[in-house]
């Protein structure tokens, strides 16, 4: 047997832990079968913890998170707590800290899966969306001056460094050498913020000289909302800003079904630090503690956790387990159209795992 991979688990909050529990499960059922072992550890943190001692995790939570080899997240997000306090007290740091600069999200139809867009084959919509994760406009730069008056002043400063831009882009760039369809897409505002945005294009442009079998477009961000609603086929890698990403991979995932199929990765390209895999839904407070959230977006998270850690095999394996479950019209939660439990859904990829 291969020597174990340690994974940190924060189930975090709202519906984290009963869906990155699925994970874990069926996890371990993949790579069982290849003769792998994964060696978890969790760790309590998020808002619970954070209305316990007034932060989302101990002061050195992340020196004790840089000694695995990746790290599984459910959800941050508390209806009691601001959210700009649950994402730069434990997510946003992360990415940071760990130089996780990439940030990957993938949207695919699946068979037996039916889009809110009319007449859209199985397959059809396969889209990566590469979003920058740690400058642009998550870059948290600013301030705030005369509080709580009339005069109350807040500056918010988008970060963009040429490194930055060259980091993610290229890697979109390499992704689509080896998809079929060959196409990148760069989404922008440019018109409106002529400095951050003028550079990413400029960084576009020439990164895309080097991969001259590549057809790219760049496309407005209200231009590219629209698209993706009238011809989401035609898109295969799409790249942004962190912002820009963070919008258009919500309505990525509606576009194919559900925001309960939305797998993400937080990759650290060089690998000396641990990516953070996570479900794009959130902590979704609505359905918290009703057993009926969607288990596959976290599931297919920690294949995509699979795949980065080398285990490729026990990746695909969820991967087609996912597939014929929908296929099949096996058990399904109500996001899905389906009335079943959390609990059914997940069981029924672990049985189609083993």
């Amino acid at each position: 047997m291969q020597a174990s991979l340690r994974i940190a688990v924060i189930g975090g909050d709202g519906i984290g832990p009963d869906v990155i529990g699925h994970a874990v499960r069926v996890s371990d059922a993949a790579v069982a079968r290849i003769g792998a072992r994964l060696e978890w550890t969790s760790y309590p943190w998020g808002t619970d913890y954070y209305l316990d001692h007034g932060l989302m995790a101990p002061p050195d939570f992340l020196d004790l998170l840089a000694h695995y080899d990746a790290i599984l997240l459910g959800a941050v997000g508390h209806p009691q707590v601001q959210d700009h306090l649950t994402l730069n007290g434990l997510l946003l740091p992360i990415r940071r800290r760990f130089d996780q600069c990439i940030c990957v999200r993938p949207a695919y139809l699946y068979e037996g899966v039916e889009s809110p867009l009319r007449n859209k084959a199985a397959g059809s919509i396969d889209m990566l969306v590469f979003r920058e994760n740690t400058e642009g406009e998550y870059a948290n730069v600013g301030g705030r001056v005369y509080q709580h008056s009339d005069h109350d002043i807040a500056i918010q400063t988008s970060v963009f460094t040429r490194r930055g831009c060259e980091r993610i882009i290229r890697a979109a760039f390499e992704c689509a050498v080896n998809r079929p369809r060959g196409r990148v897409a760069s989404i922008t505002k440019s018109n409106a913020q002529g400095y951050g945005m003028v550079l990413w294009d400029e960084v576009f442009a020439d990164i895309a000289k080097e991969y001259p079998g590549i057809k790219t477009e760049s496309l407005l961000v209200d231009r590219a909302v629209m698209e993706f609603v009238r011809r989401p086929e035609s898109f295969d890698v799409v790249v942004a800003s962190n912002l820009f990403g963070d919008i258009l991979t919500d309505l990525s995932a509606i576009v194919v079904g559900s925001m309960g199929l939305a797998a993400s990765g937080n990759l650290a390209p060089t690998r000396q630090n641990p990516s953070l895999f996570e479900p794009v839904h959130g902590s979704a407070p609505d359905i918290a503690g009703q057993g009926i959230a969607n288990p596959l977006a976290a599931i297919l998270s920690a294949a995509m956790m699979l795949d980065h850690l080398g285990l490729g095999v026990a990746a695909t394996s969820i991967h087609q387990a996912v597939a014929e479950l929908l296929r099949s019209g096996g058990p399904r939660t109500p996001d899905l159209g389906g009335t079943e439990t959390t609990e059914r859904v997940g069981n029924a990829v672990l049985d189609l795992i083993r």
